[in-house]
């Protein structure tokens, strides 16, 4: 990212940008920064956006060859086309020497790095990856936002927002400008207006139903399995989301077992270190055995359901069933 700020401040531009990673909100924030950067934002004319797994390559190549109108460059966004990983070898020929008016900006959130057009790109531009941002960052970032509206936010708000929206930093802002409207004409959020009004993610709505399963309280894992089923969860997420909790719950249990502290495990498994806690007392209510069975089955319904063995609404249900009877772990 340093880079990206950089190359904008001296106004020295590399000739393609590649913006990857699993953090939409910084891919998005720094194609536009790039973009705005190399074209003034009214200039339409030599502005080419191309979305999708079903760009022309030829097209966009001829485009590219263009001469700029009345300008000293010609900007492409390519964006979501999946050309890292199939069909980039015309393009990554073409970026050996491409025309010197042309500057290219590809916005991915998944590449494969041992292709022909990545490695063009990373030896001719910038390849720049967006991961996830790390509890202290994203508490940076949101303590900055706040200042901005003259507020401030308490280290338990902070805490409580984060456990509620993830590390979505799209999604975090979206939650954020609730909340400062909300505390609008007071110096300070807290931690009551977080629980009166952000939004609960779905993964947590699943950590529920796991405590649920783990206590054998049958009849409020089943509850909250129809109010996710309400809000118009598809089975089949909830049935990944549901895997996806076993699994860090094993890997919980293992690196406690370790002996690892919870800033150790938080680094491991990428979980909030304030929230690792949670999983150590939700991991202990499982047995080694318990959870690797719990992971398998959760692979045979999957697979159920995909041949066509069983409907997935009903597949999900039977696993929970299963799960919280009371007949220990």
């Amino acid at each position: 990212m340093q880079s990206i700020i950089r190359d904008i401040k001296e106004q020295d531009f590399k000739q393609i940008y590649l913006l990857f990673g699993v953090e939409d909100y910084l891919r998005k924030q720094y194609r536009d920064k790039l973009k705005n950067a190399l074209l003034p934002p009214e200039d339409t004319m030599n502005y080419q956006y191309y979305e999708g797994k079903d760009i022309n390559v030829g097209a966009l190549i001829d485009q590219a060859e263009t001469m700029p109108f009345f300008a000293e460059r010609r900007v492409l966004v390519i964006e979501n086309s999946d050309l890292f990983k199939h069909n980039g070898e015309q393009l990554a020929e073409y970026l050996a020497s491409p025309a010197a008016t042309a500057y290219f900006i590809f916005v991915e959130p998944e590449i494969d790095k041992r292709s022909k057009l990545f490695k063009t790109v990373r030896d001719r531009g910038r390849a720049i990856e967006f991961t996830l941002q790390d509890e202290n960052t994203l508490k940076r970032w949101i303590r900055s936002l706040v200042t901005k509206d003259n507020m401030a936010i308490t280290e338990g708000a902070l805490n409580c927002m984060l456990e509620k929206t993830g590390n979505d930093m799209e999604n975090i802002k979206r939650e954020l400008e609730k909340l400062i409207c909300y505390a609008l004409g007071r110096q300070e959020i807290t931690r009551e207006d977080v629980e009166a009004i952000c939004i609960t993610r779905i993964s947590n709505r699943i950590f529920d139903m796991i405590n649920a399963i783990a206590d054998k309280q049958q009849q409020l894992a089943l509850k909250l399995y129809y109010d996710l089923l309400e809000l118009k969860e598809p089975p089949m997420r909830i049935l990944f989301l549901i895997t996806r909790q076993f699994n860090l719950l094993l890997q919980v249990k293992e690196l406690k077992q370790k002996g690892l502290d919870s800033k150790k495990i938080a680094e491991k498994t990428g979980l909030h270190s304030f929230i690792v806690g949670k999983y150590v007392t939700q991991a202990a209510k499982f047995s080694f055995k318990a959870l690797r069975q719990a992971l398998e089955d959760c692979v045979i319904a999957d697979e159920s359901v995909k041949t066509g063995r069983m409907i997935d609404k009903m597949c999900v249900e039977l696993l929970i069933v299963k799960y919280s009877v009371k007949t220990g772990n």
